[in-house]
C-alpha cells in the first residue's frame, strides 16, 4: 500500500519513528547507512577536462603545430616576424576556446539551481526534543516540524497540520495553493494532500510530517537524475562546424605536406620549405570562422530578445530554424491564459431555495485568495469567484474541511457549515462529478438523475465544449457530523448545475499556425484539458482540419511504442488529459524518429523533456529550473513568438552559409601566391601575417554584417531543412573556391606584379624581406584582396536574390563594417605600427584606382551568375 493511504499510527510503525521522533544514535546509523539528504550531479566530466578539450580538438591541434612552427622558425632565424605571427595564433586558439568553452559551462547550471531550492536547516524532533540541524542530515523517520515561509527539505507525510497550505509552483509550476490535511487518502502520491514534497513551499499554516524519503530517492531528487541523466544532444550547428574545421583542417595539412614536397622539387631550401608549408597551413584554415560564427549568433539572440524570446545557447538560435515538430502546451500558449464564465447552465432555475445555490457552491468550493488587493489563485478559481461574487451572499467562512483536487478524482469539494448545516460541495470535470450523482436540482427540487436526463445533460455538457469553453459541473449532498470521518464521502451528490468558461486564443495564434504548415513545421498540443475542448481550440486556431488523431492521458499508459510511434505520424495529433511527465516519452520516440523537436514546458516536472527536446522553450511566468533547463524562455508565453523565433533561427542558418561563402572566397587569393611562389620562383607574393590581417582583421566585421541579414520574403514557405543538408556543401564550394575566389587572387596577384614591374624587378631577382619594393609590391596583393573582398560582401548577402532587389542600402550594418574594414586597411597600410606588424608598406593612390576594376568586375560577374542561376 502506498504510504498516503495509511493511517499515521502505521505509517510511524513502518518507518520505525515514533511521536517524539529517533534517537540520536538512530539518526546517525540512519545517516551513515542512506546518505545525506541532498541532490547529487550526475557524475559528469571535469569543467577543467572540457575546459582543455576546447584546445586539444582537430583545428585547435593544427593550429598549435602551426604556432609551435613559427616559435621555432623565429629562435633558428630572429627578426623575421614569425614570433608575431606565433602569437597570433596562439591568440586565435584561445579566442576559439573561450567562446566555446563559456557555452558547455552554462549547462552545468540546471542541477545547481535544483540543489539551491532545497533548505539549509531545519527543525526535527530527537529524543522529543526540538533541534535545529543542517537539512543535509535529515534521515528517514525524522519528525519535522514545518511553518509558513518555510522550505520542504525532504517527502514527508503530515501527521499534524493547522490551517496548513502549501504552493507547488517549483515542482509543477501552478501557482494555486493546496490544502493540507493529515487523514489518509487513496488517490496518487503526487496529489495526496497529506504529502509533502522536497522543494516545495509552506504559503501559510503550522504542521508536523514524518519523512518517508530523502536526496535523491525524493520526487524532486528523481526529477533532478532524471533531468541529470538527459542528454541534450549536440546541435546541428555544433555538428557542422565540427564537419568543416575537420574537412578544412585535413586540406589544409594535406596541402601543406604536398607543396611542402614539390618546393624540393623546383629546388627551394628546408627552410623557404618549411615557411612555404606554414603559410598553406595558415591560409587554408579560417581562423576568424569561429569567433565569427559565435558573434554573429549572439547578435541573432539579441535579435530575438526583441521579439520576446531569450535565449540562453547561442547554438540553439540556429537551431531553432531546423525544428520541424513543436510540442505545446495549450493554455497560456495557445489561449491567452484569462479564463472567464462565458456559460450558465443552472439546473435550479435561478430559485432562492434552502440549498446552496450554483454561484454558492462556485464561490465557497473555490481557493482563491485577495492578498494586497489582488486576487491570487488558479485561473479557473479566479475566473468562478469573480463571477460568484457578486451573487453568493454566504460568507466565506465556516469550512470545516477540504478535498483537493486530484487528477485520477478530476475534482475537488469542500464541507462548509451553512445556516447550521453541514454540506459537501464539489466541482470538477462533469464525467467526474456525473458518476457520483444522483439527483439533480430542479427548481427547488431535489429529483432522482434519470438516464434521459443524464442524456440531456451530456449533450448539452458536449455542445458547450465543442464551443471551445471549459466546462465544470456542480454539486452538493447535505451530510452529518458522523460522515465526517468517512473516507468516501463524495456521493450520492445533488446535481446544480454546469458552468462554461473561456480562455480564448491568442489573437497572432492563427497566422502562426498557418506559419508552421506553410514551412512545414507540425504542431502537437499536449494539454491536460478535455478532448473536446481541445478540439474546438484547435479548430479555431487553425491546427486542425480534419479528423485528428486524439490520445487521451488515460489511453497513453496502455499504449506501446511502436503503437505510440504510428500515432506520432499521423498529420493532426492531439494529446489531452496529459500531465507533464508524459512528455518525455513523446520527445524521446519523435528524436528517436529523426525529428528536430521543440517543446514547451513551465514546472520542474517538465525539466527532463525540456533538455531532451532539440530546443527546450520555457513560460517566462514557469519556475526557475524550467527555465534553467530550457533553450529558451518565451518572455510573454506566446506560441507565435515561437515561430517568429524559428524564422530567425532559418534566416540565422542561411546568414551563416553566407558569411562562410565570403570568409572562404578568401581562401583562393591567399593560396595561389603560395603556389605561385613555389612553381614561378618568385618573391613571396603575400605574407602569412598578412593573411591573417584579412582572415582576422578586414573580414571579420563585414562577415558578421552579413549574419545581421533580414530573412528573406519566402524563408518560411520552405520545408525545414533536411538532415542531410550540410552547411558547407558542394554549392557554397564552388561558388567560393571556384567563382569568386580566382577573380580575387588575378586581383592581388596583378597589384603584386604591377607594383614589381614599376619598381623595376626583373624576373628571377631575389628580394629582401625588408626592400621597400617588396613591401610595398606584398601589400599591393593584400590590397588587392581587400577590394575585391569589398563587392564580395555585398555579392553574398544572398546566393540567389540580387543585391539590387534586396536594397543596396537595407543591411545598415553592412555600410558601416565596410568602413571599419577600409579604417582597418588603411591602419594596416598607412601606419607605422601596421607597417611594422604586418610587413606592409604605404601604397600611391593611383595603385587602388588600379585595383578598383577587379571588384567592379566581381560585383557584375557575381550579378550575373544569379541571373542564370548556375553554381
Amino acid at each position: 500500500m502506498r504510504i498516503n493511504s495509511l493511517s499515521i499510527e502505521d505509517v510511524l510503525d513502518i518507518l520505525g519513528s515514533s511521536p517524539q521522533g529517533l534517537t540520536e544514535e538512530e539518526a546517525r546509523r540512519r545517516l551513515s547507512e542512506f546518505g545525506y539528504n541532498e541532490i547529487e550531479e550526475v557524475r559528469r566530466e571535469p569543467l577543467i577536462k572540457k575546459f582543455l578539450e576546447q584546445f586539444t580538438h582537430f583545428l585547435a591541434i593544427l593550429l598549435w603545430i602551426a604556432g609551435l612552427l613559427c616559435f621555432i622558425y623565429e629562435y633558428l632565424y630572429p627578426g623575421e616576424g614569425m614570433l608575431n605571427l606565433g602569437i597570433a595564433i596562439i591568440a586565435v586558439i584561445f579566442i576559439n576556446g573561450f567562446f566555446t568553452f563559456i557555452q558547455e559551462y552554462r549547462a552545468e547550471r540546471v542541477l545547481r539551481l535544483m540543489k539551491g531550492l532545497l533548505p539549509f536547516r531545519a527543525r526535527v524532533l530527537r529524543n522529543g526534543i526540538l533541534r535545529d540541524i543542517d537539512a543535509r542530515e535529515i534521515v528517514i523517520g525524522d519528525i519535522v516540524l514545518i511553518g509558513e515561509g518555510d522550505r520542504i527539505p525532504a517527502d514527508m507525510r503530515l501527521i499534524e497540520a493547522e490551517s496548513l497550505r502549501v504552493s507547488h509552483a517549483t515542482l509543477t509550476g501552478e501557482s494555486a495553493l493546496l490544502i493540507k490535511s493529515p487523514e489518509p487518502w487513496e488517490g496518487e502520491l503526487l496529489t495526496s494532500p497529506n504529502i509533502l514534497f522536497a522543494g516545495t513551499s509552506v504559503m501559510s499554516g503550522h504542521g508536523r510530517a514524518v519523512v518517508f524519503a530523502t536526496g535523491m530517492r525524493t520526487e524532486f531528487g528523481r526529477i533532478a537524475h532524471l533531468t541529470g541523466t538527459v542528454t541534450p544532444g549536440i546541435s546541428p550547428l555544433q555538428r557542422e562546424i565540427k564537419r568543416i574545421t575537420r574537412i578544412v583542417g585535413v586540406i589544409a595539412t594535406l596541402m601543406g605536406i604536398l607543396f611542402f614536397l614539390t618546393g624540393f622539387i623546383a629546388k627551394r631550401t628546408f627552410l623557404e620549405n618549411f615557411l612555404f608549408a606554414i603559410g598553406i597551413i595558415v591560409a587554408n584554415v579560417p581562423e576568424g570562422l569561429l569567433p565569427t560564427v559565435t558573434l554573429s549568433l549572439a547578435m541573432g539572440s539579441q535579435r530575438m530578445a526583441k521579439r520576446k524570446a531569450l535565449i540562453k545557447t547561442l547554438t540553439s538560435v540556429e537551431t531553432l530554424g531546423s525544428v520541424n515538430i513543436i510540442c505545446t502546451d495549450k493554455t497560456g500558449t495557445l489561449t491567452i491564459n484569462s479564463m472567464e464564465v462565458k456559460e450558465i447552465i443552472d439546473f435550479n432555475g435561478g430559485k432562492s431555495l434552502i440549498y446552496p445555490s450554483l454561484s454558492d457552491i462556485a464561490f465557497l468550493c473555490n481557493n482563491t485568495e485577495i492578498i494586497n488587493g489582488e486576487l491570487r489563485g488558479e485561473p479557473t478559481d479566479i475566473a468562478l469567484y469573480k463571477w460568484a461574487a457578486t451573487k453568493s451572499n454566504i460568507p466565506r467562512t465556516g469550512r470545516i474541511k477540504e478535498i483537493p483536487f486530484d487528477s485520477e478524482r478530476k475534482r475537488m469539494s469542500t464541507i462548509n457549515k451553512l445556516h447550521d448545516r453541514i454540506f459537501l460541495l464539489t466541482k470538477g470535470a462533469p464525467e467526474s462529478l456525473f458518476s457520483i450523482c444522483s439527483h439533480i436540482l430542479v427548481k427547488g427540487e431535489s429529483k432522482r438523475f434519470t438516464p434521459e436526463e443524464s442524456k440531456r445533460i451530456m449533450d448539452i455538457y458536449n455542445s458547450m465544449m465543442d464551443r471551445g469553453l471549459r466546462v465544470l459541473a456542480f454539486g452538493f449532498r447535505e451530510i452529518n457530523e458522523e460522515e465526517l470521518r468517512e473516507a468516501d464521502i463524495e456521493k450520492d451528490l445533488v446535481l446544480a448545475g454546469l458552468l462554461g468558461l473561456h480562455d480564448p486564443p491568442r489573437p497572432e495564434v492563427p497566422e502562426a499556425i498557418l506559419k508552421c504548415r506553410e514551412a512545414g513545421i507540425k504542431v502537437i498540443m499536449i494539454t491536460g484539458d478535455s478532448t473536446r475542448t481541445a478540439l474546438s481550440i484547435a479548430r479555431q486556431i487553425g491546427l486542425v482540419k480534419g479528423n485528428p488523431m486524439v490520445v487521451e492521458g488515460k489511453e497513453f499508459h496502455s499504449l506501446t511504442d511502436r503503437q505510440l510511434r504510428e500515432i506520432l505520424k499521423q498529420e493532426e495529433v492531439i494529446f489531452s488529459r496529459m500531465t507533464p511527465k508524459y512528455k518525455l516519452r513523446i520527445v524521446n520516440l519523435l528524436k528517436e524518429e529523426g525529428h528536430r523537436v521543440a517543446v514547451t514546458g513551465d514546472g520542474v516536472n517538465d525539466a527532463p523533456a525540456l533538455r531532451r527536446a532539440d530546443i527546450g522553450i520555457a513560460m517566462g511566468s514557469g519556475t526557475d529550473v524550467a527555465k534553467e533547463a530550457a533553450d529558451m524562455i518565451l518572455l510573454d508565453d506566446n506560441f507565435a513568438t515561437i515561430v517568429n523565433a524559428i524564422e530567425e533561427g532559418r534566416a540565422i542558418f542561411e546568414n551563416i552559409r553566407n558569411f562562410i561563402t565570403y570568409i572562404f572566397a578568401s581562401n583562393i587569393p591567399e593560396i595561389v601566391p603560395y603556389i605561385a611562389y613555389v612553381l614561378l620562383k618568385i618573391p613571396l607574393p603575400l605574407t602569412i601575417m598578412q593573411i591573417l590581417a584579412v582572415d582576422l582583421g578586414t573580414d571579420l566585421f563585414p562577415a558578421l554584417a552579413l549574419g545581421a541579414e533580414k530573412p528573406s520574403g519566402n524563408l518560411m514557405q520552405r520545408p525545414p531543412r533536411s538532415p542531410e543538408e550540410r552547411l558547407l556543401n558542394w554549392r557554397v564550394l564552388s561558388r567560393a573556391y571556384l567563382f569568386l575566389g580566382p577573380v580575387e587572387a588575378v586581383a592581388g596577384l596583378y597589384g603584386y606584379f604591377y607594383v614589381l614591374k614599376s619598381g623595376g624587378w626583373q624576373w628571377g631577382e631575389t628580394l629582401s624581406p625588408h626592400n621597400i619594393l617588396y613591401l610595398q609590391a606584398t601589400t599591393a596583393c593584400l590590397a588587392g584582396i581587400i577590394i575585391t573582398q569589398i563587392a564580395n560582401v555585398f555579392a553574398c548577402r544572398s546566393s540567389t536574390e540580387s543585391v539590387f532587389r534586396l536594397g543596396v542600402f537595407s543591411n545598415r550594418l553592412l555600410i558601416g563594417a565596410i568602413a571599419i574594414e577600409i579604417v582597418i586597411a588603411l591602419f594596416i597600410i598607412y601606419t607605422g605600427t601596421g607597417n611594422t606588424f604586418f610587413g606592409t608598406a604605404p601604397l600611391e593612390p593611383s595603385i587602388w584606382l588600379i585595383l578598383l576594376p577587379f571588384s567592379v568586375m566581381l560585383f557584375i560577374a557575381e550579378e550575373l551568375r544569379k541571373r542564370a542561376s548556375f553554381l
